[in-house]
């Protein structure tokens, strides 16, 4: 497919935002057909790297405006319910292929996106010739029509679907699978099709940058079709931060009302590349520091599978610090050549002739599957474990990386071992002492981290409530105790030996501590400490205490009073409900949050639902 090639994509079922559902009876369907109702509106696909037009999805619209307004999707809904689906979907077919070539599309060297809707494909009365009689009295050649099926519309017999979809691609036809993430087939349609393109349904797109759900998903989606080798497109996109964040994942289309709308005819516009450079890695936990293996890649350039062998060897000689050489093809690692085993295996050989009957051998003859490839965002804990399951000879091969599925570079198990070194002295460093846990510079720079990328999430302030008399009571090697079994309760609630980027636990000092979660997560997991504090009471007072719930002590004033036993008082703010720019503005709501919580009896939790409150307001 040429760079500067446009696709045009008949969409069906969607397009007409702002309609209303309305009930639409089979005569109304009948009356647009007969008459001409229909006609096809063009929106932009637009290249992330050049900001060239790259193609233009068809939407399907009416001729004259109705009211109420007719809604597209409910009209296809009442085909399919009528039996007259494949018949609306040939006359949709029909106005993009005939418009588009009104248009002057075939002169532009143009690919076509055609929409069909699954049950039309395997209808008994599908005509399978029709789109080729459509496609030559257009004059757009077979090898340009991408059929785009959408995910949206369950399918009953997946044998008979894959063989109608391998009949349209046997004459030349691409595949295309519309709306993916939100309907019946997923990974099983995606798995039977092997689209050459995959449309990410507009609904993970919205509010990505706001939402760290949405964000993992599309990252494993892009990840995922990257390595299969296939074209993303991302539709929906309304936001400039949408925009950003997406550019990040490598998607190259991009499609939404943020870049142009759809139109009468085909526009002309022309974007400025989006190129984002690739970061050092992800890391909430010590922003900036090498914490993924992402942050330690030295780009080697790569030997592609059909290379000589004495290419290979040539690239060690003149290179006596190369270990390794990645083997690339499109972008997608297929292994690895590891300096000693080759030039031992594949130059010497078992009998010394190993140089000769390698000659004219190719890089591809010659490659295993014992090579470790790993995301640019997996943590570099996660990658030594995978080191050391590795098999003996291959435990000191350079690592392979990837990001979203496409080569980056790769690092050397010194270089690992150096970033993991220099990791643990700066957590050390910043380390609470008594807790071990990040400390207040590890903290401010995790929030500052997320607020610098627009993820929204919640914060929980957790203090212990009267810690000061119980510690003067019960002694401070007790209240030391105290202290780290509820850090350790903490973590193994928040971070149970889950990889998950979005789950922080903090020590502040003290007996303050921090925990930064997803939005709506929050108040399960501190509910979920506050039971586990209530577990340990038993441990952390004496049997007279527990059983009377209460002992004395003095307090502040140094009068002996009644105090109850040790709770939690927990306030929790929530970006998602409060505009919060600064770690000070958070800090502030936290505490203020915190306080009202310190109001209740016994442990309580508080969620702010206020909106900001500034320091010198309130």
């Amino acid at each position: 497919m040429s760079p500067a090639a446009e696709v045009i994509m008949l969409k069906n079922g969607a397009g007409f935002g702002g309609f209303q559902p309305n009930r639409i009876s089979r005569e109304e369907i009948l009356d647009l057909l007969d008459n001409n109702g229909l006609t096809a509106w063009f929106q932009p696909v637009f290249s992330r790297r050049t900001g060239e037009i790259f193609g233009y999805e068809a939407l399907a619209r009416v001729r004259e405006p109705r009211t109420p307004p007719l809604d597209i999707a409910k009209l296809f809904q009442r085909a399919q319910e009528e039996g007259i689906i494949s018949t609306l979907d040939m006359v949709c077919r029909e106005h993009a292929f005939c418009r588009a070539a009104e248009l002057g599309f075939a002169e532009r060297n143009a690919y076509l996106y055609v929409n069909i809707c699954p049950a039309t494909l395997m209808h008994p009365d599908h005509r399978g010739g029709a789109t080729d009689r459509l496609a030559e009295e257009c004059g757009i050649p077979k090898e340009r029509i991408i059929l785009e099926i959408t995910e949206q519309e369950a399918i009953r017999n997946y044998d008979l679907f894959k063989k109608s979809v391998e009949y349209y691609r046997r004459r030349g036809y691409k595949i295309a699978i519309d709306d993916f993430g939100v309907g019946y087939g997923g990974l099983k349609m995606l798995s039977v099709i092997e689209p050459d393109y995959v449309k990410v349904d507009r609904h993970f797109i919205t509010d990505i940058d706001r939402d760290s759900f949405k964000h993992n998903l599309v990252d494993a989606i892009a990840t995922v079709c990257h390595k299969l080798g296939i074209t993303i497109i991302a539709e929906g996109i309304e936001r400039p931060e949408e925009l950003e964040t997406i550019a990040r994942f490598d998607i190259d289309l991009l499609q939404g009302y943020l870049l142009e709308r759809p139109g009468a005819i085909l526009s002309l516009r022309h974007l400025a590349p989006l190129v984002v450079q690739g970061d050092a890695g992800y890391c909430p936990e010590a922003p900036g520091e090498a914490c993924t293996i992402g942050a330690t890649v030295k780009y080697i350039e790569p030997l592609s599978p059909g290379q000589s062998l004495m290419t290979a060897h040539q690239r060690f000689m003149e290179d006596l610090k190369l270990q390794g050489i990645p083997v690339v093809d499109d972008q997608r690692v297929l292994g690895m050549l590891n300096r000693m085993h080759f030039l031992e295996k594949q130059m010497v050989g078992p009998h010394g002739y190993g140089f000769a009957l390698s000659a004219h051998r190719a890089v591809k003859d010659v490659l295993g599957d014992d090579f470790l490839l790993v995301e640019a965002a997996t943590p570099m804990e996660e990658v030594v474990r995978r080191i050391k399951a590795r098999r003996g000879r291959h435990l000191y091969d350079d690592i392979c990386v990837a990001r979203n599925g496409k080569y980056l570079g790769t690092v050397a198990i010194n270089a690992l071992l150096e970033a993991i070194t220099r990791k643990s002295i700066q957590l050390a460093k910043g380390a609470n002492p008594l807790s071990g846990l990040p400390g207040n510079e590890f903290i401010q720079r995790t929030v500052a981290t997320f607020l610098q990328r627009k993820v929204n999430f919640d914060v929980c302030y957790i203090d212990i409530d009267d810690f000061k008399p119980y510690n003067d009571y019960y002694g401070f090697e007790k209240g030391d105790m105290v202290i780290q079994r509820i850090g350790r309760l903490i973590v193994d609630i928040v971070q149970p030996g889950v990889n998950d980027r979005f789950r922080f636990v903090g020590h502040i000092g003290g007996d303050d501590f921090i925990v930064i979660t997803r939005p709506h997560a929050s108040q399960q997991i501190c509910r979920r400490i506050i039971d586990g504090l209530n577990d340990l009471l038993s441990e952390f007072h004496g049997g007279q205490e527990c059983g009377e719930g209460h002992y004395y002590a003095r307090d502040r004033q140094g009068q002996v009073r009644k105090f109850a036993l040790l709770s939690l008082s927990i306030g929790i703010v929530s970006t998602e409900e409060c505009s919060v720019n600064s770690y000070a503005e958070l800090a502030f709501l936290a505490s203020e949050v915190k306080r009202a919580a310190k109001q209740e009896k016994g442990s309580a939790i508080v969620r702010n639902r206020r909106s900001v409150v500034k320091p010198e307001e309130f």
